[in-house]
């Protein structure tokens, strides 16, 4: 075996690579226990030389010394030698050429993400040799979103295929990174259905005419013969049972067929086209009827009505959150789309579906697809005292035709948002006009020289303005107590200008008609103890709701309507006051105007007020007067917009007098100069008398008139 030695080195590497499969060969055992390895591996002679500078590799499976030649690897049983019994070794790896490996393979993987993310497949997370599931990009899951898209990579990262397990997608692709992306689309379902569409025939399905047993079933469900030989509805022997075949007819040639067995049980043939049950029956009508099933088409025409057609697929489960797919990509409701030259022209369309959760759904799909400002629907009658039919057969089976017709004479204009007849608010009308809300001339402020002028009516917008320390804040509070006192009302505050322990102190001297502090203020009355101030604590924390910003930033106007709104839903507050205008932050773009921004902030909050039915208070000051003689101000002097006086529902200006001899210092003036609902008041003047111990306003005798600051504004 000594010419082993003589083989050139490149065949001695190939020897190297092989010695998995040399382990099982007693030759290359002996070759390895030469007494020459000893010789060759000490000597200086060129093959010595070539052999010690492979046998490096071999070195892990040699013996570390001589083995005897009576070894048991020399014996033989059988023939057989007994060194099969060593355990195999697997060839070492060289790291360099490890790393050079995962190098092209990271390099591969990063090709191959992009070719797939150019399909729509987003495989940064998927690993070679893996299978991983994913998001179609075809189907997207249907209508659960489900990861449906099962992907592979290969272990050298040079190639992916994947396949989508819905039944009504079956996207099925492939890409390599050194080649082109193989794609089949034929899952779309819908194309699926246009490009391997079947031709069917009455014969080619064995169809049969009915027996007397099938119209024996439809003569209970009130379906005349005559109605079902109008319609071809015919049989199917399947086995040892028989079942109801609904033929699906377009312009005289049957297309596709729908089976049922007496059981409920539905079924229909494969790769046909789908459109409308009953489809010829509207070619030329400008009315139709669109029911659920097939029943309840023949059950509209024992009715009267044989403008209608049935949906072939039954209903979905529930209304789609996701927008209205193009037609492309609506497989569910393609019937719509392949029979859309019967329907462009139709003006009018019933929606006659089940009464139940899923025909409600259906309704919805099909009305948003068919444009809802041509579509009624149909509400069915009564059964019981809380339970109505459920649909067209089952009134028909009832109640008979007389009131299957009642029902659809009787559809109402399907819902658009945003559009209302006003009969819809005839309730509401009725019980305005009755007086049974209670508050439709208002509430009462408390003063009576006031009430005939103002009164607070829910879901109002009222304006108040004055110039500085005239009293606004105080005059609101005052009115808050009152309405609390009378009627129960809780309110929020957002009354930035106010320290909450101050704003406290002023509500709780107004309930409970006492000072808070032994002051100047307080003249010889006694202040308020300190069982009286544990109760005003109580009726503070139940009547009123802080809103206050704690960042350093001022709130805008959504901000402090967001707390409002929870307000309301939380505690069932009846009014908001906004107090003043100027602490809000009111950043707008460069194009908008302070104008036209303020007449948005005022619509925002009168949409609040409408939709919680809060009344609002919204205190405004006003810009500084020039030459200001004295007099109350307008509406128009507000800084800002005129807006402020056109948008609201009241506007009023609260007055001091600052002059001894025009009355007394502590007359106020009310002044109402916007009543926008003339049930709620009218424009006038009121006086009321402060009490700056209490904080409290009552009714004046005075009647005082004062000057009204003059403008070139109309008020």
């Amino acid at each position: 075996m000594r010419f082993l030695l003589r083989l050139p080195q490149t065949h001695l590497r190939k020897l190297s690579c092989s010695m998995s499969l040399l382990m099982g060969s007693k030759q290359f055992l002996e070759f390895c226990l030469l007494p020459s390895f000893a010789v060759c591996s000490s000597s200086s002679s060129s093959p010595g030389r070539q052999l010690s500078s492979v046998s490096r590799r071999f070195r892990p499976v040699l013996a570390s010394r001589p083995v005897s030649k009576n070894s048991p690897f020399h014996q033989k049983t059988n023939g057989l030698s007994s060194y099969t019994s060593i355990p195999r070794v697997q060839t070492p790896v060289d790291p360099e050429e490890e790393e050079a490996d995962k190098r092209a393979v990271s390099s591969k993987l990063v090709t191959l993400r992009r070719k797939l993310f150019e399909q729509g497949i987003d495989a940064q997370n998927c690993h070679p040799g893996q299978h991983s599931g994913l998001t179609c990009p075809q189907c997207e899951g249907g209508d659960s979103g489900e990861k449906s898209l099962s992907l592979y990579v290969s272990p050298d990262g040079s190639s992916a295929k994947w396949n989508c397990f819905r039944g009504k997608c079956g996207l099925k692709g492939g890409v390599q990174v050194d080649g082109k992306v193989a794609m089949n689309r034929k899952v779309a379902f819908a194309d699926s259905i246009e490009k391997v569409e079947r031709k069917v025939t009455v014969e080619s399905l064995e169809l049969e005419p009915l027996c007397d047993e099938i119209q024996e079933y439809f003569a209970a469900r009130g379906i005349s013969g005559k109605t079902l030989e109008r319609n071809r509805v015919m049989q199917k022997r399947i086995g040892d049972q028989i079942v109801i075949a609904f033929t699906y007819w377009q312009r005289g040639e049957l297309v596709s067929c729908k089976y049922r067995y007496l059981t409920k049980k539905f079924f229909q043939e494969k790769n046909t086209r789908r459109i409308f049950y009953g489809l010829d029956d509207i070619e030329k009508a400008s009315e139709i009827i669109i029911v659920e099933g097939e029943i309840d088409k023949l059950a509209m025409e024992e009715a009267g009505f044989r403008n209608c057609v049935s949906v072939p697929d039954g209903a979905p489960a529930s209304v789609s959150s996701k927008e209205t797919p193009c037609e492309s990509k609506d497989t569910k409701y393609k019937f719509l789309w392949n029979c859309n030259d019967y329907l462009k022209k139709v003006s009018r369309i019933v929606i006659a579906t089940d009464g139940d959760g899923p025909g409600q759904a259906l309704a919805e799909e099909v009305a948003r697809r068919l444009g809802k400002e041509r579509c009624w629907r149909v509400k069915w009658p009564k059964k019981s005292e809380d339970e109505h039919f459920k649909d067209a057969n089952e009134v028909l089976m009832s109640k008979g035709p007389h009131l299957v017709k009642e029902a659809i004479l009787n559809a109402e204009p399907y819902p658009i948002q945003g559009l209302f007849a006003f009969k819809d608010f005839f309730d509401e009308l009725d019980a305005f006009y009755h007086r049974t809300h209670g508050y439709e001339y208002g509430v009462s402020t408390g003063w009576k020289t006031l009430d005939n002028l103002y009164s607070v009516v829910p879901g109002e917008l009222t304006v108040v303005t004055g110039i500085p320390n005239s009293g606004k804040s105080e005059w609101i509070d005052a009115l808050l107590c009152n309405l609390n006192h009378s009627v129960g009302w809780k309110f929020a505050l957002c009354s930035m200008e106010n320290k909450v322990r101050d704003h406290g102190r002023k509500l709780l001297e107004k309930h409970v008609k006492k000072p808070f502090f032994d002051a100047n203020y307080g003249s010889a009355v006694q202040r308020m103890s300190v069982d009286e101030l544990e109760e005003g604590k109580e009726w503070l924390n139940e009547t009123f709701f802080l809103i206050r910003c704690e960042m350093d930033s001022l709130p805008n106007i959504e901000w402090v309507l967001e707390r409002a709104k929870a307000a309301v839903l939380r505690y069932g507050i009846r009014g908001l006051v906004i107090d003043p205008y100027n602490e809000l932050d009111h950043q707008r773009t460069l194009r908008q105007t302070e104008t036209e921004y303020v007449s948005q902030m005022l619509t925002k909050i009168k949409r609040f007020s409408q939709h919680h039915s809060c009344h609002v208070w919204f205190v405004a000051h006003p810009k500084q007067l020039q030459q200001w003689d004295g007099g109350a101000p307008n509406l128009y002097d507000i800084s800002g917009s005129a807006h402020f006086i056109n948008k609201c529902d009241n506007g009023i200006v609260i007055h001091r007098n600052r002059d001894k001899e025009a009355g007394p210092l502590d007359l106020v003036q009310v002044c109402v100069r916007k009543v926008r609902n003339k049930v709620a008041g009218q424009i006038g003047n009121a006086h009321l008398c402060y009490d700056r111990t209490t904080g409290l306003y009552s009714d004046s005798p005075v009647s005082l008139v004062m000057p009204e600051r003059r403008s070139n504004k109309r008020n």
